[in-house]
């Protein structure tokens, strides 16, 4: 398997498991791009979704899952994993609150494997991208073989 198709696989599987994950599917979350070890995950506004009805902003604990699952899903589509993940701690320091009405972006990078664990950064973005509305950082399991 050469790497464009071993690309696609990863994609396929990261696809997957976004739209496996019935949490994640009631939240409406979409997959907006894939790359090696990448993610970017968009989580639509809705009224049902909004923390504060004074505000129009969608809760954090949606962010959080938006986050996580784009974290898992970049693991996921990394070229040396070969099998599935789980999260073993994800930190998010929330630095703002996102814009009312707004769609919410998470991009996640797998940025290192090893045999046992993988290590994700990721950013949550609304229509502003030079203010990030969340940063995470977390590790997550690996089983299987890692190439």
């Amino acid at each position: 398997m050469d790497d464009r198709d071993r690309n696609a696989a990863h994609d396929r599987i990261a696809r997957a498991f976004v739209s496996g994950v019935p949490q994640v599917a009631e939240l409406g979350v979409t997959v907006a791009r894939t790359a090696a070890g990448e993610v970017e995950l968009c989580l639509p506004w809705r009224a049902d979704l909004v923390g504060d009805p004074a505000t129009g902003v969608i809760h954090g604990g949606a962010v959080f899952t938006l986050m996580d699952t784009a974290s898992g899903a970049a693991v996921l589509a990394h070229p040396q994993v070969t099998g599935p993940t789980a999260t073993l701690d994800l930190r998010i320091d929330y630095m703002r609150a996102a814009s009312p009405h707004q769609t919410i972006r998470a991009r996640a990078e797998c940025h290192h494997v090893t045999r046992n664990v993988a290590f994700v950064r990721a950013v949550a973005l609304d229509d502003d991208d030079s203010r990030p509305v969340a940063t995470a950082t977390g590790s997550f399991t690996l089983a299987g073989d890692v190439k």
